[in-house]
């Protein structure tokens, strides 16, 4: 089936996406399409028909244009001249490709409008973790082209509890939580990801920390497909709304981040110091983990894909599909926190420059667990490549330029040999350490 193809394409281009994401996204791409019945079973809200219309509308004009673009380079080869011959089977050729857009055009608008009057009837559907984690993935993939598209399958930056949306207001705050106090946690998933994978072989960090810990647990939900500084713009505002509206006074604030998480959050406490919001005076402690704070060396080896399939002619028309990797996904090249860091430059420029530095913040205690995937006494080098994901380095922020570290304070860093980048969500070893941060 193609979604496998689709999958082991995005295994190759999005670094960060981890096993369990792609198992998901396959699972849930799958069923989506050969369920019969997938409109009663599958989908989240009615809106999905909608945003996969315009996404399988979208992808026939680009697979059309790139056959196009190959098509120009049998008939027309690099660096030798062409016939009238040659350029006649070319326009034939050309009115044939702009038929088939045109039709996809005229054809996906159709059936986007014809959905969009099918919605009061369908009334809301029944989702499942499967759609979620599917819509995630894709999220992740391609979500600052579905921000762009207006598409009904992006995800809207909201906090979660139980895998629902939490309405930041007093009465329904404490209609949500049963004991809620001043003492909030705060988990922040990674990219491609959702509130809802926090939970991995029947453990959440977060649940169980608040419930030993006594602190309220809340999970953000956000597009991991845009630009990092972005989210963390956003971010910054949602909190600011989340501390105000907490209908009993806030003690603290500790926040636990996976991955991308780390930068989202880093990210947005860049741009609560800078307008002095009150939600940064309440963060006490932020653990991350397996976070690349000096960048994901995975991403710069595939923007290095990209410019060689530019540099060739006979592989240029293929450049694009390097080029379907989200803001958010390139923004993990360097670790990009703010949007100095990539407005008014080529995000796929090999020689795009690395991200300013951002310090630490000095009164908030920061923490970082890195995993990796072989043993304790392997060679340092073997050690030092983590969890194949984030190196050891990044995640404890280790730069070449002594200048550019972050500097965690070495009894704040902790090692996690065995274990891969996914492995940091439920490893009992791992919990373990985040207590002995938070008591």
């Amino acid at each position: 089936m193609f979604y496998k193809n689709e999958v082991h394409l995005i295994a190759w281009q999005f670094p960060d996406i981890n096993p369990l994401v792609l198992s998901t996204f396959t699972k849930g791409y799958s069923a989506f399409f050969k369920d019969t019945n997938f409109m009663s079973k599958k989908t989240n809200k009615e809106s999905d028909l909608q945003g996969v219309t315009r996404l399988v509308t979208d992808a026939t004009i680009g697979v059309t244009e790139l056959v196009e673009a190959m098509h120009r380079r049998v008939v027309h080869p690099p660096f030798l001249p062409s016939t009238p011959i040659q350029h006649l089977i070319t326009n034939i050729a050309g009115i044939t490709f702009k038929n088939i857009k045109n039709s996809t055009r005229f054809i996906g608008g159709g059936l986007d409008k014809a959905l969009g009057r099918l919605t009061p009837v369908l009334g809301k559907l029944r989702k499942t973790n499967e759609v979620e984690g599917m819509r995630a993935a894709l999220n992740g993939v391609l979500g600052d082209y579905l921000e762009e598209k207006e598409n009904p399958l992006k995800i809207e930056m909201q906090f979660r509890y139980e895998s629902e949306a939490i309405t930041l207001d007093s009465k329904n705050l404490e209609a949500n939580y049963s004991d809620i106090n001043g003492k909030i946690l705060l988990m922040i998933h990674g990219a491609c990801m959702n509130d809802i994978q926090w939970t991995r072989k029947e453990h959440n960090h977060g649940e169980v920390l608040a419930k030993e810990l006594g602190k309220t647990p809340i999970y953000l939900h956000y597009n991991s497909g845009r630009h990092i500084s972005s989210n963390g713009q956003d971010f910054n505002k949602l909190l600011e709304d989340l501390i105000l509206h907490w209908p009993v006074p806030v003690e603290e604030l500790i926040i636990i981040a996976h991955s991308m998480g780390g930068l989202v959050t880093r990210s947005a406490l860049y741009y609560g110091d800078q307008e002095k919001k009150k939600w940064t005076e309440h963060l006490k402690k932020i653990v991350f983990l397996g976070t690349p704070h000096q960048g994901a060396p995975l991403e710069r080896i595939g923007n290095y894909l990209d410019v060689i399939l530019e540099s060739i002619p006979y592989t240029k028309p293929f450049a694009p599909l390097g080029k379907v990797r989200s803001a958010g996904v390139t923004d993990l090249r360097y670790g990009s926190l703010i949007d100095e860091d990539w407005q008014g430059k080529d995000r796929f420029d090999i020689d795009g420059g690395e991200s300013q530095r951002i310090p630490l913040p000095k009164k908030i205690d920061c923490y970082s667990v890195a995993a990796v995937l072989g043993k304790e006494t392997d060679t340092l080098s073997a050690r030092m490549l983590g969890d194949s994901l984030v190196t050891v380095k990044s995640a404890f922020g280790e730069h070449k330029d002594p200048a550019k570290s972050l500097n965690f304070k070495d009894e704040h860093t902790w090692v996690a040999y065995e274990n891969t980048h996914l492995d940091l969500l439920n490893n009992p070893e791992i919990y373990t350490k985040i207590m002995t941060w938070l008591v």
